[in-house]
């Protein structure tokens, strides 16, 4: 049973001989997880071999952190996994607006709670997640709401000086003594505000209405920061910045498979619902590509970045899509087609920023280029060396295809299913129209996207899939090695 006392705790675990830092605990934590490989920062995908690294450095260090990074670099998801290194409680002093320590009270209502009430000091515990305060910078936050504030009426009428710790009404930043205070976009905070917390980072102390309030908080204090908003909404000032131990720049995916990851791990996919959903892989590789394209397109803003919540939302509403169809014509299975992807343009536009030129096209316009783009490069890495020359062939003598994301499964397959060679693909693929319908179905329109974005096909809304005389080629902005392909 948990002591309930201090003297019960002193019984118990008798009276620490020193005072351990959070920072200690965070460094011991960290140093017996690295010492038994465990794992560190789970499902944080593809910063191994950088972002994670330089983290555990500055933890090591016992530093102050900032994580700059663009949108959707889970910088905040890093921050909040910080918890794992706390130990997976600490006792207090029950009642105390700032945790305080039993043993080492920097609190002086609590001082004198300890002296009057000695061992029969009642007790509390914080767990880990309770030690963690986070608060997003805005420019109206105060230092009220980061420091605290004095009230002089509780002063008056208990004849206290107005600067006595009674008369404090704590904010943030106290609240999280011996534990962790995360300040998500700091250049948005004021910089009289900035210079507060620096004061608490350096000396320990802070004024409160012109009153001088000695505070030694016993905090890790983390930052997150988008390094473009230094000047287009506000900057850190440099006293703080300088007083910030590691700075750490975080990325978005190097490689289009930790992407992949990263997607499928937080979409939500995996739903309740009677139907099988599977989702193709080529589906999910289109839709991570569309991020990786925008991310190296000129007419989208860089600086902005195109974040990760990008292809998980498209994915998201590719599914929700394919599951509208199928619950519309009654089919048990669930599988996105590309058509889908194109229908959820809606999750991509209001994510990106986008240049002078690409205001010019239009941002419906620009994602539609992108999946396209996203598809040939998909197609011709699942099909590299195979031509279609019979599918291609059928086209020629005048074929014509019409469907839409709406055409069930068993409707589209019909349509498609006089078109010469098209059979003979699915058998070499090991996939079988009498056994999985839909998923047939999607790799066939994924085989005829995919010619079309090779400009072997034509296609419109009015006419579906057909053949004609090959138009004007127009420049693509995005990947240097698409730059000569057509995007209609």
């Amino acid at each position: 049973m948990k002591p309930t006392t201090l003297g019960e705790l002193k019984r118990k675990k008798g009276e620490p001989a020193s005072f351990r830092s959070v920072r200690e605990e965070i460094r011991h934590n960290l140093i017996q997880k690295l010492s038994a490989k465990e794992p560190l920062f789970p499902g944080i995908i593809g910063y191994e071999d950088s972002v994670i690294p330089a983290i555990i450095n500055a933890l090591l260090s016992k530093h102050n952190l900032i994580i700059l990074g663009l949108r959707g670099q889970a910088k905040s998801r890093m921050l909040r996994a910080l918890t794992d290194f706390l130990d997976e409680e600490i006792a207090c002093v029950a009642d105390c607006e700032i945790n305080d320590d039993p043993f080492f009270p920097i609190c002086g209502v609590c001082s004198k709670r300890i002296q009057e009430e000695g061992d029969d000091l009642p007790i509390t515990y914080l767990s880990r997640e309770q030690r963690y305060i986070e608060k997003l910078a805005t420019p109206d936050v105060t230092i009220a709401d980061i420091i605290g504030d004095l009230d002089p009426i509780k002063a008056a009428k208990q004849g206290r000086e107005l600067s006595a710790h009674e008369n404090i009404h704590f904010g943030l930043l106290p609240r999280a003594h011996r534990g962790i205070f995360a300040m998500n976009e700091l250049p948005d905070l004021a910089p009289k505000i900035q210079v507060g917390l620096f004061n608490i980072m350096q000396e320990g102390d802070v004024q409160i209405k012109g009153f001088p309030i000695r505070l030694p908080l016993d905090t890790l204090l983390v930052f997150s920061a988008n390094p473009e908003d230094y000047t287009a909404r506000g900057k850190i000032i440099t006293p703080l910045k300088d007083r910030i131990g590691s700075e750490v720049k975080t990325h978005y995916p190097d490689r289009i498979e930790d992407g992949i990851r990263i997607t499928l791990q937080e979409a939500w996919i995996d739903r309740n619902s009677s139907r099988t959903i599977v989702t193709p892989e080529f589906i999910t590789e289109i839709i991570e590509g569309v991020a990786f394209l925008g991310r190296q397109d000129q007419r989208i803003d860089n600086r902005s970045g195109v974040s990760q919540r990008l292809p998980i939302s498209c994915l998201e509403n590719t599914v929700s899509n394919a599951e509208q169809r199928a619950l519309r014509a009654q089919e048990d299975r669930v599988v996105p087609r590309v058509s889908d992807i194109y229908a959820s343009i809606p999750a991509i536009t209001g994510k990106l920023e986008l240049e002078y030129e690409g205001e010019l096209k239009g941002a419906v316009n620009i994602a539609k280029q992108l999946i396209r783009a996203a598809i040939l490069k998909s197609f011709e890495r699942h099909f590299p060396n195979q031509q279609f020359d019979q599918i291609v062939h059928w086209f020629d003598l005048g074929g014509e295809i019409q469907v839409s994301d709406k055409t069930p499964a068993k409707e589209y397959f019909q349509k498609v299913q006089s078109i010469q060679g098209l059979e003979e693909t699915l058998e070499k693929m090991g996939v079988s129209p009498q056994d999985d319908l839909p998923t047939a179905v999607s790799l066939i329109e994924f085989i005829l996207e995919g010619l079309y974005a090779g400009k072997k096909l034509s296609r419109n809304e009015k006419r579906g899939y057909f053949k004609e005389a090959v138009q004007p080629e127009e420049e693509f902005l995005g990947d240097p090695a698409l730059s000569k392909r057509s995007f209609n």
